[in-house]
C-alpha cells in the first residue's frame, strides 16, 4: 500500500531509519505467513508424494489455489495492520513505483528496499528453522515456461497489482481506508493468473530471501526483471489517467448524496414516452401547416390565371 501522507523532501535520517525498521517487520510478518502456507501445503507433498515431487514435479490445483488464498489473505492482515506507518509496501517493485510518483524520497527507496530483502531473508530462515525438511518455497518457472514469458507474465501481473495500490492507496479517496481488501483480492486474482507459470512472485524481496537461505536458481534474474519492468508500466499508465484528469470523466462516482443516483427508471420511460408524443404532434402540425400553404398556394396561382 502506499503511505497515508504525502511526504516531504527534507526528512529526519533517524525518521527514515526508524520507518525503515517497521518496513522490515512488516515485511517479515507477511512473508512469515504467506511463504510459510507454501512450505506447510507443501511438505505434506512431499510426506506423502517424495521431496522431489513437492520440489519440481507437478503442482495441482487445489495447491495452487490453497496457496493463492494465503498469499492474498497474508497481505490483508499485515497491510492492515503496517499501513498507517509506512504504507505496508514489503515490496521493492511497490517502493519504486511510489518513487517513481514522488510519493517517496531516493533516501527512503533505498532504506526501504534493505529493510524488505532482509524481512525477507530473516523470514525464510525461521521457517526453515521452524518446519522440518528441506525449504519449499523457491520461486521457479513452471514446466515449458521460457525465461521470455516468466519476465513478462511476472511483469503484466505486477503492474497490475502496482497499479491497484496506486489507484486505491495512493490515490485519496472515502474508500482509501479500505484499499486492504481491494489490494488483496488483487494479489489472488493475479496468483491465480500465473502460479502455475511463475509461481507469481511480483515481489523480488518474496523470492530474493528463500534464495539466500536455499540457494539461488539459473532463473533467479527473472523475479527482478519482471516485476521492476511492472512497476515502471504500472507507473507510465497512472501517469497517463493523471494527466488526462480520470476525475472528471466521472465526477460523481464517490458521492454519498441519493440526489447523484440515476432517477427513477420509471420517471424516464414515461419522460421518454412524452417526449416522443411531442415529437409526433410536431411533425403532424408541421404537415398539416405545409398542406394548407399549398393549398393556399395553388388558389391563389388559379386566381391568377383567371
Amino acid at each position: 500500500m502506499a503511505p497515508s501522507r504525502r511526504i516531504i523532501s527534507k526528512r529526519d535520517l533517524r525518521e527514515d531509519i526508524k520507518a525503515a525498521s517497521i518496513e522490515f517487520i512488516g515485511t517479515f510478518v507477511f512473508l512469515l505467513l504467506a511463504l510459510g502456507a507454501i512450505q506447510s501445503v507443501d511438505l505434506g507433498v512431499a510426506r506423502t508424494q517424495g521431496v522431489e515431487i513437492a520440489e519440481n514435479g507437478p503442482r495441482s490445483t487445489e495447491r495452487n489455489i490453497y496457496v493463492s488464498v494465503a498469499a492474498g489473505v497474508s497481505l490483508l492482515g499485515s497491510a492492515w495492520m503496517f499501513y498507517r506507518t509506512t504504507g505496508g509496501l514489503f515490496n521493492p517493485s511497490v517502493t519504486l513505483a511510489l518513487r517513481l510518483i514522488g510519493q517517496i524520497t531516493t533516501m527512503q527507496l533505498v532504506l526501504y528496499i534493505i529493510a524488505q530483502l532482509v524481512g525477507s531473508i530473516a523470514a525464510s530462515a525461521v521457517i526453515l528453522g521452524l518446519f522440518p525438511g528441506p525449504l519449499f518455497i523457491r520461486s521457479k518457472l513452471g514446466e515449458g515456461t521460457t525465461l521470455a514469458q516468466g519476465v513478462f507474465l511476472e511483469m503484466f501481473a505486477t503492474s497490475i497489482l502496482i497499479l491497484a495500490i496506486l489507484m486505491l492507496a495512493a490515490e485519496k479517496s472515502r474508500a482509501t481506508p479500505m484499499a486492504p481488501i481491494g489490494i488483496s483480492m488483487t494479489l489472488f486474482a493475479c496468483h491465480l493468473f500465473s502460479i502455475s507459470a511463475t509461481g507469481t512472485s511480483l515481489n523480488p524481496a518474496r523470492t530474493f530471501g528463500p534464495a539466500v537461505i536455499a540457494g539461488f536458481r539459473s532463473d533467479h534474474w527473472v523475479y527482478w526483471v519482471g516485476p521492476f519492468a511492472g512497476s515502471c508500466l504500472s507507473v507510465a499508465f497512472y501517469a497517463w489517467l493523471k494527466h488526462t484528469r480520470y476525475w472528471d470523466i466521472n465526477p460523481h462516482q464517490m458521492d454519498t448524496d441519493p440526489k447523484e443516483s440515476p432517477e427513477d427508471p420509471v420517471k424516464g420511460v414515461k419522460k421518454d414516452i412524452r417526449h416522443a408524443e411531442n415529437q409526433r404532434t410536431t411533425s403532424k402540425s408541421g404537415r398539416q401547416n405545409g398542406a394548407s400553404g399549398e393549398s393556399g398556394d395553388e388558389k391563389r396561382h388559379g386566381d391568377q390565371m383567371v
